[in-house]
């Protein structure tokens, strides 16, 4: 069952239409093009739950190594060592345990102080003033600063970094990402503090990055090289700033959306967690996962063949029925079990109790000071990039 057989059905992760709103495109795609294979582009797509999960627990058949985002698996480079989630075992399981030991759940429940402190940084200064933007106000500046916080970067450096690393992933309307043949994914931004680091440590991340000594691949005892704590620095921040302030803008449109159980929250909040597991599910902020494979795969009685680049779509398992029932309809009740949007297997997202504790931290607080709002959809604007799904500015009207 693919597109070119049996359904017209047609996915492309670049096209801005379908991005709007991929739902629609995402259900026939799981049952009428179970394996779908898109031509224009040369990738393969998998998109129902049993089969992401599969594939992305399979780390052997479907390796990182060669990029997890579809415009570098195609621009067939060479990847730097300690891009951490663009690598395989045994590389990536040292790294990854290098990099576990500081977001230890005891290291992260410790930072939520300064995230409250951070998000009424942000939201003090606009009650009273008739509405903010769930982006600009909050969803851009938290995370910036808890990552600023965790690296030892200057606040009043925050800014201009956060701007280009977000810029690294724009793209114009319907096209790709363009990938340079020597990438550094940006790491050149971080130069100056790693340099002023190694001559002056501190508490923070980045010297506890640039002094732990580890055993590598090949069992010698070492620190990380210059060149791979920029890399893990910039892997790091980027996923951590991106990927949240789409989370915050998500729970501004889709609890807007609902404000019964927007009334639900402001009522109990201990529902907060299991709304951010079902914002999550139900508007992941990284749609799919890029693999590339290796070796021929057989797959609902296709051959993928050894080359091919492979897009897990884990926003449409996330909306699977035959994982979740009524899966379009959003629950902060819903038994929600597992989902995918942070991943599965051994490139599970380390960040992903920093990213809860995030979102639950900022929807508490906004909802202690906006227990109501509406969005001006009219302003609104979702963010130009294929590799992340959400929102560059949403207006918010507080009565």
């Amino acid at each position: 069952m693919t597109t070119t057989d049996t359904t017209d059905v047609y996915f492309d992760p670049y096209d801005a239409e379908i991005d709007a709103d991929p739902y629609p495109v995402y259900k026939r795609l799981r049952d009428e093009a179970p394996l779908y294979y898109n031509e224009p582009y040369d990738f393969f797509a998998v998109s129902r739950f049993e089969d992401v999960e599969r594939g992305l627990r399979d780390a052997r058949t479907y390796i990182s190594g060669r990029g997890g985002i579809l415009e570098i698996i195609k621009a067939n480079i060479e990847l730097p060592p300690g891009t951490l989630i663009f690598e395989d075992p045994p590389v990536h399981t040292v790294h990854r345990s290098l990099l576990s030991r500081v977001f230890t759940p005891r290291r992260v429940a410790a930072l939520e102080p300064k995230i409250r402190e951070f998000c009424a940084r942000s939201l003090d200064p606009l009650v009273g003033a008739g509405g903010f933007d769930f982006i600009a106000d909050l969803g851009a500046q938290m995370p910036m600063r808890v990552i600023g916080m965790l690296f030892g970067i200057p606040e009043e450096d925050q800014e201009a970094i956060r701007k280009g690393a977000d810029a690294k992933l724009r793209t114009n309307a319907g096209e790709p990402m363009q990938v340079s043949e020597n990438t550094t994914f940006g790491s050149e931004m971080f130069a100056e503090y790693i340099d002023w680091r190694v001559e002056h440590p501190s508490d923070d991340l980045m010297t506890e990055l640039l002094h732990t000594e580890f055993e590598d691949e090949t069992g010698t005892t070492r620190r990380l090289t210059r060149d791979e704590a920029l890399l893990y620095t910039t892997v790091v921040a980027g996923a951590g700033n991106e990927t949240t302030t789409r989370l915050i803008g998500w729970a501004g449109k889709v609890l807007a959306e609902h404000p019964d159980q927007r009334r639900d929250l402001v009522a109990d909040r201990s529902l907060i967690p299991n709304a951010i597991e079902e914002l999550l599910r139900y508007e992941p902020p990284g749609p799919h996962i890029g693999r590339y494979v290796p070796n021929d795969v057989d797959l609902y009685g296709r051959t993928v063949p050894a080359g091919s680049a492979m897009l897990f779509v884990v926003g449409a398992a996330n909306r699977d029925e035959r994982r979740y029932p009524d899966p379009d309809r959003f629950d902060v009740h819903r038994d929600i079990g597992q989902h995918l949007t942070f991943g599965y297997g051994v490139h599970y997202c380390l960040g992903a109790a920093l990213a809860r504790l995030e979102g639950r931290v900022a929807l508490d607080e906004v909802l202690n000071r906006f227990p109501e709002w509406d969005v001006d959809m009219t302003r609104a604007k979702l963010a130009p990039t294929s590799t992340v799904r959400g929102w560059e500015t949403l207006p918010a009207v507080v009565p």
